[in-house]
């Protein structure tokens, strides 16, 4: 890995929340399919993944976000545009196919991950939706951060969309009674050279004021 702590400090200061964005820029496939893999290994509790990422790569449906997003034009601008779908409700049937997929890829058998399956189970299936939505919603921010993370060290531009109407965005993407609840937002892409936030100094506390050591 030749990323060093230096890097890594330049990637995070250059990065900003950015308003406008080059839309003649594209991110190449190759960059692209790397911040793929940054949603895809993004770690979430028990490992259960529950969310779903849609690239939203439609010219109208774009141009149909884009009211949906307090009139806010990243969405047709950006080269890429993410929307993050929270889980809604976590089924037996979901975390037996988790566990499947955990015996494909580790090998070893199904059987020997009882006490984990009935941990989960036990875990979720007793929860409501609302708290399962709200247990999914925190995953979906760990997805975020490391997508938006990812980003910066490869030299492309991101912009956090929280400003939005979730259920309209459900309606237009076709989430409505598939178990998935839009959370939040990412376009991607490059900085437009009119951008004036580009420039600006980043505002934070000092370290003294937000990091404890105990």
């Amino acid at each position: 890995m030749s990323t060093t702590p230096e890097s890594l400090n330049q990637a995070l200061h250059w990065r900003y929340a950015t308003k406008r964005f080059d839309p003649s820029r594209s991110i190449p496939a190759e960059t692209w399919a790397s911040l793929e893999q940054a949603l895809i290994l993004a770690p979430s509790s028990f490992g259960l993944q529950p969310w779903k990422f849609l690239v939203v790569t439609s010219p109208e449906v774009r141009r149909a976000l884009v009211p949906q997003s307090w009139g806010q034009t990243q969405p047709v601008e950006s080269s890429q545009y993410v929307v993050f779908a929270a889980q809604t409700h976590v089924t037996v049937e979901y975390i037996d196919h988790f566990l499947a997929r955990t015996v494909e890829v580790r090998g070893g058998s199904v059987e020997a991950l009882a006490g984990y399956r009935g941990m989960m189970v036990n875990s979720l299936t007793s929860r409501s939706e609302a708290e399962l939505t709200n247990w999914a919603t925190h995953q979906v921010y760990i997805a975020l951060g490391q997508f938006m993370a990812a980003a910066a060290v490869l030299g492309v531009d991101t912009c956090p969309m929280e400003g939005l109407v979730p259920s309209e965005y459900d309606k237009i993407l076709g989430l409505v009674g598939t178990g998935y609840k839009t959370v939040v937002a990412c376009a991607a892409g490059y900085r437009a050279l009119d951008d004036k936030y580009a420039s600006l100094a980043k505002v934070r506390f000092p370290a003294s004021e937000l990091i404890r050591n105990i």
